[in-house]
Order: structure tokens, then C-alpha cells, then sequence
């Protein structure tokens, strides 16, 4: 077992994944985190949960990654006083999730960062939404809070405040620069502003009806959140899915790679000012959405990763259909590298621009495609080999350079890396059934199931009571741990770069504030 002189209980956790589970005393938990990190091992994932309903206490649940390994561990709080550790110190981006459970559940970190992250004001201070039992429809207004950003101050430094109402159609978020003329000092972000209450809405539901909702935590990564999901339910319930659902789950996971990547692609382009890029990778895109309406039944099949399995199978002239409008778009992308490649003023936006070195990466614990442009190779296919993965070979591709120009190299090198992986997916599909009903429910069950989403790592957690109803679900966007890297990549480069360095990462909203 781990770290076995920090005499830590660990139990095997049921499900594909290699994860074990313990319960620690908050000095056993800081003693682990620290042995974590100086191991190069990181933080998945933080948050909290009421179990007084069944007898228990507030628990806190920590999720690690170490030596190809998911260490899932609960400190108990009491809940006349839900306090425990700090570990912002250890791992920088458990800030914003330790706010964010102090908000929801009233669990405090000692002597961390305590300024609402997700409230705004929505309910007041002494109201904890994810406490045991509804949420009062009758509450009193939440008395105004100014939020406390950070000042920088200095001759010539001046604020300049964006959003979170955007001129774009794009979600909102409060990006707050200290700048002298256009060079930025300091960037604060402040979120939480599409908080939709989805975690208590997981409440009280069946376990088979769950990924439904799980698809829609972010709309473009529908069948990551929908496979975690799955993957925990499965763990939960000791369900077998079949080998030909796995394959057919794994194709539609790299058609959503495929599809974000292009429309990212685009995207940055245009930002660079090369609207050329955008209105060709739209039209690759539009031209793949389609081909999964003909496949699935839906541009983007958000139900189509079922518990147990998949919805549907595929037709008889389905895998003809893909490989032919996949080798169309690996010979169309391959012409568009070369003109992004070979473009000096879009090359010259690209690089060096919201540079974050593999050192800073490394400290800040990025993730997913972001932590691959700045040196980090982290891909959950690889590390953790799961089916379909322990079958086909998957290359994580990496960049050092970790600016603008080597995230837009990884989409690229991506893209053609997904299309041969969905190539050897169709040709050694297994036969057989495409789904399982879900077992039987072990009594107050906490399982985990977690994939690597086009963004980075998704993961679900779960706590299930016997009778199959959902006490707990949180769903993990990569995007927590990356939103932090995008105020020190904006550093001394220039406002008018924001919204090219932002289009380079592509983060989640809506999955980040559930």
C-alpha cells in the first residue's frame, strides 16, 4: 500500500479503475498531500458532504493522483465545527474549491482564502445549500457583499474591469486586470456567475437516471461527464459492460475531441485575425456534427452513454460512413496546418504569447490539453489503460514551449492522433451485446469513475444509498485547476491578447460553476 509509514487504512475501491479509499485524521491527510506533491503527484479534485441523514457527519473528500494511481480519502468534520486543513499551500488550485465548499456545505479550511466564490449573493452567508434537506424557497435576501479583489497599486497602474457580461455569446465571467498603458500586471478572475444548483438537483435521483444530467454539466463534454458518470454508477453497483459498449463509448469520446479541437482551431484563428481559419474549421466542424446526426441520431449525442452501456449500436453502413468522412477530414485539416503553420502574422500573435513554462505548470497543477502544451505529459487514456484503452496505444502529445502557438500544436497533433485511435476503435469493434442492466446497490456506497475529456480530466464521484437513490454526485471539471494557469498567463503580455490567450485554453463555465 502507499505511503505506508503514514499508517493509513487503505481499502481497495470496487470498479476498472486502480483507486484505493481510507479515512484520515486532518494530520494524516496534510501528511499525505505533502508526500503526494513531492512526488509529483497532484489534486484531482475537492468537495464536500452532508451524511446526517444516514448517522454521519460532514465529510470532506479528497481525490489524489500518485504513480498512476487515484487516492480517494474523507476526513470526518464535526458539524458544530466543519473545519480541517488548509491545502492551498500544498496544491495551489484547491483554493477556489475549498470557497467553493465553504459557500455550499459550511466546511471551512483554516486560514485559507474565505471570500465567497459561488454565493453572489444568491442566498446568505449562514445558509448551506448542500446541508441535509431542502433549500428553503422563502429565504430572506442575501445581504451585498463587495467582493475583495486583490489591489495593485503603483504609479501608472490603473484597473480595467471585463464582464462577467460579455459582447460575445459566450458565458459570464468577471476578469478584473491591473494594467500600466496595456501591459498586465495582474489578472483576477471571478466566476461562479452560472451556478445552476446542479449537484443538489443529483439529490434524491435514481442511479440508472443520473447521466442524463451528468451529460448536461457541460455541454461540450457530454460523453466525458456521461462516462465518469456511468463508470462510478457501474463501480457502484459491480456491472460488466460489455466490450462492445466500451469501444463504441470510447469512438463517441474522440468524435467529441475531434469536434472541440475544431472548433477551437477556428476560433483561435480568428482571434489572431485570420478569419479564414475560423469559417474553414466551422465548416469541418458543421460537416462532423452531421455525420453524427446520420451515426447517432444527434449532432451531439448527449444520451447516448447509458449506464450499463450505450443507447444505441451502430448500423450496418455506419462504419463506412465514418472512416470516409474521416479520411475527408484529416486530408482538409493537414491543408489548414500548413497555411497556420506558414502564416507570419498568425505565427506571430501565436508565440510567446500567455506562456506558461512547465515549471509554472508543475506548481500550479494544470491540466488535460494545457498542461501538455507546457510539458506535462498527463493523459488519463494512457496512465490508467482502461477498456477500450488497454487496447489501442494512445501517445500523449507534448509541447514545452506552453504559449499560444504550442497549445494550438496540440490541438493539431491531436486531431490526427484521435482520428487513428477512432480508425483502430472501428476496425477491431468488438461483437456482442452494447448493454447491461445495473446490479444491485452496495449499501451507502462511495464510488468514483473518472475519463479524459477532450478539456482534461473528468471526474464523478458518487455516494449511493442501498435503495439506489443518489445522496451525493460531484462532478469535477478539469477547468478547476486551469482557470488559476490563465491569470499568470496573461503576465506582461497586453490586454488586446486576452481574448486569444482565453480561446487557447477554452475553459469550462458551466462545468466549473455546476
Amino acid at each position: 500500500m502507499p505511503y505506508d509509514d503514514l499508517e493509513i487504512a487503505w481499502k481497495p475501491m470496487p470498479g476498472a479503475l486502480p483507486a484505493l479509499h481510507a479515512v484520515v485524521t486532518p494530520a494524516q491527510l496534510v501528511a499525505l498531500c505533502r508526500r503526494v506533491r513531492a512526488d509529483s503527484g497532484r489534486l484531482v479534485s475537492l468537495w464536500g458532504e452532508d451524511g446526517q441523514d444516514s448517522g454521519g457527519a460532514l465529510l470532506l473528500c479528497v481525490v489524489l493522483e500518485a504513480a498512476a494511481q487515484l487516492l480517494v480519502v474523507e476526513q470526518v468534520l464535526l458539524p458544530i465545527s466543519p473545519v480541517y486543513p488548509d491545502l492551498s499551500e500544498i496544491f495551489p488550485s484547491a483554493a477556489r474549491l475549498q470557497r467553493a465548499t465553504n459557500d455550499l456545505l459550511g466546511m471551512r479550511a483554516l486560514g485559507a482564502d474565505d471570500r465567497p466564490w459561488l454565493r453572489h449573493m444568491a442566498w446568505p452567508a449562514n445558509c448551506f445549500p448542500l446541508r441535509v434537506g431542502p433549500v428553503s424557497p422563502l429565504l430572506a435576501p442575501a445581504a451585498a457583499e463587495p467582493y475583495r479583489f486583490v489591489r495593485v497599486e503603483g504609479d501608472g497602474v490603473h484597473e480595467i474591469a471585463v464582464g462577467p457580461v460579455h459582447a460575445g455569446t459566450i458565458e459570464p465571467g468577471h476578469f478584473r486586470f491591473s494594467v500600466v498603458g496595456e501591459k498586465v500586471l495582474r489578472l483576477e478572475a471571478r466566476l461562479g456567475y452560472v451556478h445552476k444548483g446542479i449537484e443538489k438537483r443529483f439529490e434524491g435521483m435514481a442511479l440508472a437516471d443520473g447521466s442524463r444530467l451528468a451529460a448536461r454539466v457541460s455541454g461540450d463534454s457530454a460523453v466525458a461527464f456521461a462516462w465518469a458518470y456511468c463508470m462510478a454508477a457501474e463501480a457502484a453497483t459491480a456491472t460488466r459492460v460489455p466490450a462492445r459498449a466500451l469501444a463504441l463509448r470510447a469512438l463517441l469520446l474522440e468524435r467529441e475531441r475531434l469536434a472541440n479541437h475544431l472548433g477551437d482551431l477556428g476560433a483561435i484563428g480568428n482571434d489572431a485575425g485570420l478569419a479564414f481559419g475560423l469559417a474553414q474549421f466551422s465548416r469541418l466542424k458543421e460537416d462532423l456534427l452531421r455525420v453524427n446526426e446520420r451515426v447517432w441520431a444527434a449532432r451531439y449525442p448527449m444520451d447516448a452513454v447509458v449506464p450499463g452501456g450505450v443507447h444505441d449500436d451502430l448500423s450496418a453502413d455506419a462504419p463506412r460512413l465514418l472512416l470516409e468522412s474521416m479520411a475527408k477530414l484529416e486530408s482538409e485539416v493537414r491543408v489548414l496546418r500548413d497555411i497556420y503553420d506558414n502564416h507570419a502574422g498568425l505565427q506571430d500573435r501565436f508565440m510567446g504569447a500567455g506562456r506558461v513554462t512547465p515549471e509554472l505548470a508543475q506548481h500550479l497543477g494544470i491540466v488535460g490539453l494545457g498542461a501538455r502544451a507546457s510539458g506535462q505529459a498527463q493523459d488519463w487514456r494512457a496512465t490508467f489503460r482502461i477498456a477500450p484503452y488497454d487496447d489501442v496505444e494512445v501517445t500523449p502529445i507534448v509541447r514545452a514551449q506552453g504559449d499560444v502557438a504550442a497549445r494550438v500544436a496540440v490541438r493539431f497533433d491531436e486531431v490526427f492522433e484521435t482520428l487513428r485511435l477512432c480508425r483502430e476503435l472501428l476496425a477491431s469493434l468488438p461483437q456482442g451485446s452494447i448493454r447491461e442492466p445495473l446490479g444491485a446497490v452496495r449499501a451507502d456506497a462511495l464510488a468514483i469513475g473518472a475519463v479524459e475529456g477532450w478539456r482534461g480530466p473528468v471526474l464523478v464521484g458518487l455516494r449511493v444509498a442501498a435503495d439506489g437513490r443518489l445522496l451525493r454526485c460531484h462532478p469535477h471539471d478539469p477547468s478547476w485547476h486551469n482557470w488559476p494557469a490563465l491569470e499568470y498567463a496573461i503576465i506582461d503580455n497586453i490586454v488586446p491578447d486576452f481574448p486569444l490567450i482565453n480561446k487557447s485554453f477554452n475553459l469550462s463555465y458551466s462545468g466549473h460553476d455546476l
